[in-house]
């Protein structure tokens, strides 16, 4: 791949706390443009303190990393980054247009991207209401809109829908789908699976600092595997691992899942048959991205 296709690239990137805490541990991140990439893993996995080593915020213990084609924390790249890390704080006396107003003075960015940025968030109507009468939703769009100020190539999102009710969550999602829609390059960090799922072109798993998987969504599930309810399930799964492999075959809550193309389906029905087995059930199923976390992982998700 070229590497101006890469708008993120870190190589052994390791941020340790005193003697005792490492909190990231020889990450090797790719993101590419255009892409909504998400940052995935439990809460204290890393992935805050990795985004803050991205913006320049803190320092790598070692390794390096290229964000938008400068270091980190560079004036350059910081030009082309917005970035929505933890509470977004504003003044709550000023209207969100005010608010604005000041980080665009301070972004040296002409002030006819605040209507813009107001208007792609949808609070242009609201643009001259103080931040003091907003929502806990609408202080959360107001912080995406801070960042899309400066209109960047890169946006960093850490955990956005932290907080919000139901409604301001779907009303989040919406809003990141629209703007990986406009062909944005849009670094997501969230612990909730079903978010990613529905908005990333690509995720990365973090795990106590380490980056344990990287790929598609549809790599990081594995495709489709076949779903079996046989009993006696010892019986079933000993004769499955020799047909198949012990790599094909895994057990969940008491049912049996087979990586193998649908087509063998009628072969796997007739096997458990005649080795004895009582077979119920036997149908496609395709793995979520919560069950895979939770295999990678050993984390409980948040539903």
């Amino acid at each position: 791949m070229d590497n101006g296709d890469l708008v993120v690239e870190t190589r052994g990137l390791t941020k340790r706390y005193g003697s005792g805490i490492l909190a990231v541990d020889q990450l090797d991140l790719v993101v590419r443009k255009a892409e909504v990439y998400g940052f995935l893993g439990p809460n204290g996995a890393g992935k805050t303190t990795t985004l803050r080593m991205l913006m320049g915020l803190i320092k790598p213990t070692a390794g390096a990393a290229t964000v938008a084609g400068h270091p980190p924390g560079s004036p350059e790249g910081l030009g082309r980054i917005g970035a929505l890390v933890e509470n977004p704080a504003f003044y709550p006396y000023l209207s969100g247009r005010d608010n604005l107003s000041v980080i665009a003075r301070y972004s040296g960015v002409p002030r006819a991207h605040i209507d813009d940025a107001l208007n792609e968030v949808g609070l242009l109507a609201r643009g001259n209401h103080k931040y003091a009468t907003y929502s806990f939703g609408m202080k959360q769009r107001l912080g995406v809109a801070a960042a899309l100020v400066k209109e960047p190539e890169l946006l960093i999102l850490d955990e956005p829908t932290n907080g919000l009710d139901p409604q301001g969550m779907l009303d989040m999602r919406d809003l990141i789908r629209d703007l990986g829609n406009a062909e944005r390059t849009v670094l997501l960090s969230s612990h909730l699976m079903n978010e990613v799922q529905q908005l990333c072109d690509r995720i990365g798993v973090i795990q106590s600092g380490r980056l344990i998987a990287q790929g598609t969504v549809d790599e990081i599930r594995g495709g489709a595997e076949l779903l079996v309810r046989a009993a006696p399930l010892a019986k079933a799964e000993s004769a499955l691992q020799k047909l198949l492999g012990a790599d094909a075959v895994r057990v969940q809550d008491g049912v049996l899942f087979l990586r193998v193309d649908s087509t063998r389906a009628p072969e796997i029905s007739r096997l458990l048959v005649t080795s004895g087995c009582d077979l119920s059930e036997l149908r496609s199923s395709e793995r979520s991205l919560e069950d895979v976390f939770l295999q990678l992982t050993g984390e409980e998700s948040t539903p």
